[in-house]
């Protein structure tokens, strides 16, 4: 049973820097997430310098562009 190199994970969990809290999310395939709202405390997530999107920053999984070796958002 082999399993596809170029399979894209979409599922991702994000953690807020500011509280912790941990959620999985789905990441979009059509867009990049700029701004994420925690659940917990309510800041708003921005990417870090260099990252194209919140999941590449403080997801678990990079986004889908990024996995697949492109680059993120043109």
């Amino acid at each position: 049973m082999a399993t596809q190199a170029n399979e894209v994970a979409l599922q991702s969990t994000i953690t807020c820097p500011e509280c912790g809290t941990s959620v999985e999310e789905t990441m979009p395939t059509d867009a990049c997430q700029w701004f994420y709202e925690c659940t917990s405390c309510k800041v708003v997530l921005k990417p870090k310098p260099g990252d194209c999107c919140v999941y590449c920053s403080y997801g678990t999984v990079p986004c889908p562009p990024i996995q697949e070796g492109g680059s993120c958002c043109g």
